[in-house]
C-alpha cells in the first residue's frame, strides 16, 4: 500500500510536464504564462497594461422620436403651437390632462471615437466623444402639431461605456465542453473531436453594453428675439440629467490587434425647450434607435521583430524576450503551422 501512494504521485507529476508542455510551442511560447515582452520590468509592465487598450472610431445613423406631454395657460407664448385641421375642435388641456405630442425623424450622420479597456475577456470599459446631426420634424397630437422653428440640431457628447462580455472564444470552449460531456472519457474519436474544435480560431465576441453621457446642443437657434431684443438665442436645451443608453455589440476579430464590430441599441435623453419670453419651459423625451458600425485596433504590447533573417512569422522568442513576427492585421500566435 505504501508503494502504491509514491507511484501515484509520479503518475501525476508525469501527466502535468505532459499537459504543461502542450501548453507550449516549438518556439517557447506558453498560452499560460505572460512572458517577458521588454528587458525590464517597468517595461514590460508598461507593455502588458498598454494592450489592455484600443482605440476606435464608428459611424452610423439613428432613428429618433421626440415625444412630450404639452401643456400651458397660455399657448400664445409658443408661436409655433397651432391646430392644422378641424378647427372646430377646441383645445381642451389640463396641468392633469396635458396633449401628448410625438414626432420621428432621422439622425445622420453620427461620428464617435472612443478608448475601450479589455479587462480578463470579462467586462469592457470605455469612453470617448461624438458627434451628430438630426432633423427635427413637428410634434403632432390630435388635431395640433407643434413645429421647431429650427429644422435641424447638432450635438456633441462625451460618454463612457460598460460592456459584459456574453459569448467569445473562451465561453464558445466553455459551451463545447458542457455540450460533449454526455461522451466518455474513453470514446477517443468524440474526444478528439472536442479538441479540434475548441482549438479553431472563433473570432465573434457578443458584448452586452450600457452607455452614459452629456450632451450639448449646436446650432439650433430659435426665430424669436430674446426680452431685450438684442440677439437670438437658443431655445432647446439638454436637461441637467445625462443620457443613459443599452446597446448590443458584436465584435469579428481580424486579428490579434483589429477587428470591426457592429453596434445597436437605444439612448433616452431630456431635454427643455424654452416659451417665446423664456418663462416657462417644455419638458422633451428623446429616444434614438441607432446603428453603428465600426474599426478598433488594439495598441501592440508585443514588439515587432527586426532581427535580420529571422523568419518567423508567429510570436517567437529572442534572448528570452516575446517578438511578433508579422503586422498587428494577421494573426500572431499561431501554434500550428504559419502563413504568411
Amino acid at each position: 500500500m505504501m508503494m502504491k501512494k509514491p507511484l501515484l504521485s509520479l503518475l501525476l507529476i508525469c501527466f502535468a510536464l505532459v499537459a504543461f508542455a502542450q501548453d507550449e510551442d516549438v518556439f517557447g511560447i506558453s498560452t499560460k504564462a505572460k512572458n517577458p515582452k521588454s528587458e525590464s520590468a517597468v517595461g514590460n509592465i508598461t507593455r502588458n497594461v498598454l494592450e489592455m487598450f484600443s482605440l476606435e472610431l464608428s459611424t452610423g445613423t439613428a432613428y429618433s422620436q421626440f415625444s412630450t406631454s404639452f401643456y400651458t395657460p397660455n399657448t400664445a407664448l409658443y408661436p409655433n403651437f397651432s391646430q392644422y385641421q378641424n378647427f372646430d375642435n377646441p383645445l381642451d388641456i389640463s396641468e392633469e390632462n396635458p396633449l401628448e405630442m410625438k414626432s420621428n425623424d432621422w439622425v445622420f450622420p453620427v461620428f464617435n471615437a472612443g478608448l475601450r479597456i479589455n479587462l480578463f475577456n470579462l467586462l469592457t470599459i470605455g469612453g470617448g466623444y461624438g458627434q451628430e446631426w438630426g432633423d427635427m420634424s413637428a410634434m403632432k397630437g390630435g388635431d395640433f402639431e407643434f413645429q421647431f422653428e429650427g429644422a435641424s440640431y447638432q450635438a456633441s457628447k462625451l460618454y463612457g461605456t460598460v460592456g459584459l462580455v456574453l459569448y467569445d472564444a473562451k465561453r464558445r470552449q466553455a459551451f463545447l465542453r458542457w455540450k460533449y460531456r454526455k461522451y466518455a472519457s474513453a470514446n477517443f474519436y468524440m474526444q478528439s473531436e472536442l479538441t479540434q474544435r475548441s482549438k479553431q480560431v472563433y473570432p465573434w465576441r457578443f458584448i452586452l453594453e450600457g452607455e452614459f453621457g452629456q450632451l450639448k446642443m449646436k446650432n439650433f437657434v430659435d426665430g424669436s428675439l430674446t426680452a431685450n431684443g438684442a440677439m437670438y438665442e437658443p431655445k432647446l436645451a439638454v436637461g441637467d440629467k445625462p443620457y443613459m443608453g443599452i446597446a448590443l455589440r458584436i465584435e469579428r476579430d481580424f486579428s490579434e490587434y483589429t477587428k470591426m464590430f457592429i453596434k445597436g441599441g437605444a439612448e433616452f435623453r431630456d431635454f427643455t425647450y424654452s416659451a417665446s419670453d423664456f418663462s416657462e419651459v417644455q419638458d422633451l423625451k428623446q429616444t434614438l434607435y441607432g446603428m453603428q458600425v465600426g474599426f478598433a485596433v488594439r495598441f501592440p504590447g508585443t514588439k515587432r521583430c527586426k532581427i535580420a533573417g529571422c523568419g518567423v512569422v508567429m510570436k517567437h522568442m529572442h534572448n528570452g524576450i516575446e517578438y511578433r513576427g508579422s503586422g498587428i492585421f494577421n494573426y500572431q500566435n499561431r501554434k500550428v503551422g504559419q502563413w504568411y
